[in-house]
């Protein structure tokens, strides 16, 4: 809703939203609670269930999915459960060390982006090494890494997956940490106008393949005309 505040104070009635990671998850709120203005959404982190009806003939990108959900629940997850549980005791640590603060984001950079090249994973293979610095600094400079760990304590205490019925694009990147199939997604989102499956690219997609991201935000949005 304070999104669409925003952009009525500033002037627009009719207006389209694209999200990723917590985005995503804005953006689809935005899907539900401004219809009247905002003409149509774009995510590349689709939020939805697996669907059980699929489980006896899932496809092979559907199969893959759920083993990478897997791993990330058994390995993947801490970040999230410490965030979701206890975030102003890491919140401490991360205001007391640079260095600590940079690790907790290049991990996930190494974790999540499609970064490997060879059989070998470094996150460098993605992103260049100012862009992640740059990305660390936001929260050092800010003093944000506690309030950023809250978020997920607020957000986890009330999920929510309400259906979505406005116009909504999906692009799934190969190394997003949640991927769906179109089918899934078809479950939430009953009016959906473009779903495409990427060949590279991870959960920073508009890091990883700008051109690539901006040329899907466009094919969505140009329906919306």
């Amino acid at each position: 809703r304070m999104w669409g505040q925003l952009m009525a104070r500033l002037g627009y009635d009719r207006y389209v939203a694209q999200g990723g990671d917590w985005g995503s998850m804005i953006t689809q709120a935005m899907g539900i609670s401004e219809t009247q203005h905002c003409a149509g959404i774009h995510i590349n982190m689709p939020i939805v269930a697996p669907d059980p009806e699929t489980m006896a003939d899932l496809t092979p990108q559907e199969t893959r999915a759920l083993e990478d959900m897997g791993l990330y629940d058994a390995e993947g997850s801490g970040y999230s459960k410490q965030q979701s549980t206890y975030p102003q005791t890491l919140g401490y640590a991360l205001a007391d060390s640079p260095v600590g603060q940079m690790a907790w984001v290049a991990e996930k950079f190494y974790m999540w982006t499609d970064c490997e090249v060879d059989g070998v994973r470094h996150p460098e293979n993605a992103l260049t090494k100012d862009e992640l610095l740059d990305n660390a600094m936001f929260y050092w400079l800010n003093n944000t890494g506690a309030s950023s760990g809250r978020l997920y304590w607020e957000s986890f205490r009330n999920p929510k997956l309400d259906p979505i019925d406005m116009p909504v694009g999906c692009s799934i990147f190969p190394r997003e940490i949640f991927r769906c199939s179109k089918r899934w997604a078809e479950k939430r989102f009953s009016n959906i106008i473009h779903f495409e499956e990427m060949e590279r690219g991870g959960h920073f997609a508009a890091l990883e393949q700008p051109a690539d991201f901006i040329e899907e935000v466009r094919t969505c949005f140009r329906q919306l005309r």
